[in-house]
């Protein structure tokens, strides 16, 4: 009896130490990156006309920050917090922008008969000046995790997904330009080994904790892009991210 019961406490005490070198792998793994910028403009959807920036980074723009330094098929980030670190600041600009959208029915023409014409736009023909309303010398911290996906191959694993992440980070290297909202809007962006590392925020306390009310956290690619929301709230200067499940239609 002795000689079992010392066998199960030794399983367990082996359990506990697996589970424990699991959560400190996987805490390890965690994407931590500073992003900035002179400008940022997270539209809100329901304004259809002249573009108002929501009063943080959206977890849909945080997403495509950090794919646009690092992404393949086999993996999928999950924004877990964004951290803002200076005070929310609006100013209103004029921007140029296309006043119309080409018709889906002139590009299906276009493509039957093989005329290019009617499927043609010239910019400076339709260019319109609209007011919006954007955010100024902006600064977050993003800490997002991998999933793999059914995509990932036999030489998929999430460390090496990451160590590819964090030395492309660290070289500042991106496939694309990442942007704040809109491509005008450059994001610069620096890695931070871990979350004791996160400089510290400069919001004011009436800020620190406030009610956001509605925000996008993304689009379902999967369900007829369909956009979700989830009721933003900064914490302590933090907004966490709920899983897909906690949001809303």
């Amino acid at each position: 009896m002795q000689t079992a019961s010392a066998l199960v406490a030794l399983v367990s005490v082996h359990g506990q130490f697996k589970n424990k070198r699991a959560r400190e792998i996987m805490a390890r793994k965690r994407v931590i990156l500073k992003v900035w910028g002179d400008n940022a403009c997270f539209t809100r959807p329901e304004m259809k006309v002249e573009r108002v920036s929501y009063d943080v980074m959206t977890p849909s723009a945080a997403r495509g920050i950090i794919e646009a330094i690092h992404w393949k098929p086999a993996i999928r980030y999950v924004i877990e917090r964004i951290h803002v670190l200076n005070p929310i600041q609006f100013e209103n600009i004029r921007r140029n922008e296309v006043g119309s959208k080409l018709a889906t029915t002139s590009i299906s023409k276009a493509q039957k008969t093989g005329n290019l014409a009617e499927a043609v736009t010239f910019i400076d023909e339709d260019r319109q000046q609209r007011a919006a309303t954007v955010l100024r010398q902006v600064v977050y911290v993003i800490e997002a995790s991998f999933e793999m996906t059914k995509q990932a191959g036999a030489d998929d694993n999430l460390n090496k997904h990451f160590e590819t992440f964090k030395r492309r980070a660290q070289k500042g290297q991106c496939f694309q330009q990442p942007c704040l909202g809109n491509r005008e809007f450059p994001a610069y962006f620096e890695w931070i080994d871990q979350v004791a590392d996160i400089p510290k925020s400069s919001l004011p306390e009436l800020d620190r904790n406030k009610d956001l009310g509605y925000m996008l956290w993304d689009i379902d690619y999967k369900n007829k892009h369909q956009a979700r929301f989830f009721r933003a709230r900064l914490e302590d200067g933090v907004l966490n991210v709920p899983p897909f499940g906690e949001t809303l239609q």
